[in-house]
């Protein structure tokens, strides 16, 4: 049985709007829906307010996370993927169908990094694997209170890699925050759009997507 999925509305913006506003200017985000029901099943501490907001056009997918954060760890050892995997970070996962195979990840850390890799049930990751260049671009700032991860995929991409059906994307929304334990460690706490209804923290499963209608 097919599970019913959480929906997010992406609404729609003229193409001349984008020509004419920066994506990253605020009064742009001004006619998307605020998602804020974000969750951490596995930890029992309070979270960071997180706002997601997406819109499109007939050219791009735009995506917006506010994270009301300013204690933000990041890894700058190197830009490996494992540095940004060890960093304060939001994700945006789209799958093809519901067995998972395959879907496409992207973790953005706060400084831009993007950790892009095409995955097949059971974790199987293909790191060789990215989106194409051109076809995505993100964009950080931070203020006072926050720190924004947002960007542009454009929708092309996302017909070629057969994720938009029936003017839908089934995706998951994530977070990662690291924080330092008592044993002076970096630990994550992982935060998610959709319960997964799992013991331990998981993504990689059908139970963590939801649905964004276009």
């Amino acid at each position: 049985m097919s599970q019913i999925l959480k929906k997010y509305q992406v609404n729609s913006i003229n193409n001349n709007e984008v020509k004419n506003v920066d994506f990253s200017n605020l009064s742009f985000w001004e006619n998307a829906n605020c998602l804020t029901d974000f969750s951490s099943p596995w930890d029992k501490n309070p979270i960071s307010k997180i706002e997601f907001r997406a819109l499109h056009d007939l050219e791009n997918f735009y995506f917006n996370f506010r994270v009301f954060d300013t204690d933000v760890f990041i890894d700058k050892k190197d830009n490996s993927f494992d540095s940004i995997g060890n960093s304060d970070r939001v994700e945006l996962f789209f799958r093809t169908n519901e067995s998972l195979n395959p879907y496409y990840c992207l973790e953005i850390d706060t400084s831009g990094r993007i950790m892009d890799f095409k995955a097949h049930p059971d974790k199987d990751f293909d790191f060789n694997w990215n989106w194409p260049k051109n076809e995505i671009e993100v964009k950080t700032s931070k203020d006072e209170i926050s720190f924004i991860v947002e960007g542009r995929i454009s929708i092309q991409s996302l017909k070629d890699l057969n994720l938009i059906k029936n003017n839908a994307l089934e995706a998951g929304v994530f977070s990662a925050k690291f924080s330092l334990a008592e044993n002076l460690q970096y630990e994550p706490t992982w935060i998610s759009w959709v319960d997964p209804n799992t013991e331990t923290p998981n993504f990689h499963i059908a139970s963590s997507f939801g649905k964004f209608i276009l």
